[in-house]
């Protein structure tokens, strides 16, 4: 646990970074500090392991105060994770992950050990272990940023926009490798964001910082989206906020039907490019049963064209079996067929579903909410 008591910070110049801050980041929970920039949220996170010292207030960790404790040493008990990794350019990664442990005096062979353990638990290889950082992408500096401030297994991570110096699609596969570390190890986090969708996506409660350092809201990113405190967490939100909050609603009673598919790099079946003045699309899969996207059936010459990667459209992202409206819609709305793709939880076809049903599913959703709002029961 970490807990904010009217903490301020307060420079010469008279700028008030953090405003009498008080809150409590539950132990085992994500707790994701966002806000625009100059509110207070990365001094926040800094004076937790007192890169910065408080002005007035205390921050305690469990039953310690913060500034009982030598510098060096609270740091040493808290793993910290930053923007571009911050990797020893001159040592292997294999020895960028056991640093704390080296200096906690750990034996180095058990300290290597661990690395390597910790190399392969953030999905990077184990031959990873002799390279240097400049031989790793950013994303790859990314996990191994990670792994080495887990590598002392410390209670308390603090993370201070890991994720924000990659392209999109690395990030969303760090977040997703994230949330699964943190699935097994439940620590105690502060994170820190200016992504509003980060936040939603990675936090158990989400402290909303505004400008002066002031804490405008601490919620559930499910409460943030659905009763903003005033308008300026209204605004930072986002006026879609409804959309993001299909994204917790789930669509376990989700309708699939069956699909016709043809096997990636079989031929077509004969009269299969018919489409009787419509496009037709037919889905294709692979030997295992795993949609790797759509063909276009009138843009095939004949009924035996072979089925190549390359004349895939793959538009359309898929939805699991079992999760939210958010992303059953999303699959509906981006699929070149219309169509939205069901997979199960092991990636395998289940069948697609259609935007009017989805869209039912949402309206018979809001329905139920508005009832028990007008009964004064808590919108689940």
């Amino acid at each position: 646990m970490i807990r904010f008591d009217n903490v301020s910070k307060r420079y010469p110049d008279g700028t008030v970074a953090v405003d009498s801050l008080s809150l409590e980041a539950p132990t085992g929970k994500i707790t994701v500090f966002v806000g625009p920039s100059g509110c207070g949220k990365t001094t926040s996170l800094r004076m937790i392991n007192r890169m910065i010292d408080p002005t007035s207030g205390s921050i305690w960790i469990d039953d310690t105060n913060a500034a009982d404790l030598p510098a060096h040493e609270l740091r040493r008990k808290i793993g910290y994770v930053i923007q571009h990794a911050g990797l020893f350019p001159h040592r292997t990664i294999i020895d960028n992950i056991a640093t704390v442990p080296y200096l906690l005096g750990q034996d180095k062979t058990k300290a290597r050990a661990r690395a390597g353990e910790l190399l392969e638990r953030v999905g990077l290889p184990g031959h990873f272990a002799k390279r240097y950082p400049a031989q790793l992408s950013g994303g790859q500096q990314q996990r191994v940023g990670v792994a080495r401030a887990l590598a002392a297994d410390p209670p308390v991570m603090l993370m201070d926009e890991p994720f924000s110096a990659v392209d999109p699609v690395v990030r969303e596969q760090l977040q997703e490798q994230f949330l699964q570390l943190q699935g097994d190890l439940g620590k105690t986090i502060a994170f820190v964001t200016h992504d509003i969708d980060e936040a939603i996506k990675l936090g158990d409660q989400i402290a909303v910082m505004q400008v002066g350092g002031k804490l405008a809201q601490l919620a559930s990113p499910v409460e943030l989206l659905s009763r903003p405190a005033n308008a300026f967490v209204a605004e930072f939100v986002g006026r879609d906020r409804g959309y993001r909050a299909l994204g917790f609603t789930e669509g376990s009673d989700l309708p699939s039907h069956d699909e016709p598919t043809v096997r990636l790099g079989a031929n077509l079946p004969a009269g299969a490019d018919r489409s009787d003045g419509d496009v037709a699309w037919m889905l294709v899969v692979d030997d295992e049963g795993m949609p790797h996207g759509w063909l276009n059936l009138d843009e095939q010459p004949g009924g035996t064209a072979h089925v190549e990667e390359e004349n895939l459209y793959r538009g359309g992202t898929l939805a699991v079996q079992g999760g939210s409206l958010r992303a059953a819609l999303d699959a509906c709305l981006s699929s070149p067929s219309g169509r939205g793709v069901v997979v199960d939880r092991d990636g395998k076809l289940a069948g697609v579903t259609h935007m009017h049903e989805i869209v039912a599913l949402i309206e018979g959703r809001a329905e139920h909410t508005a009832s028990e709002t007008v009964r004064g029961e808590p919108a689940r």
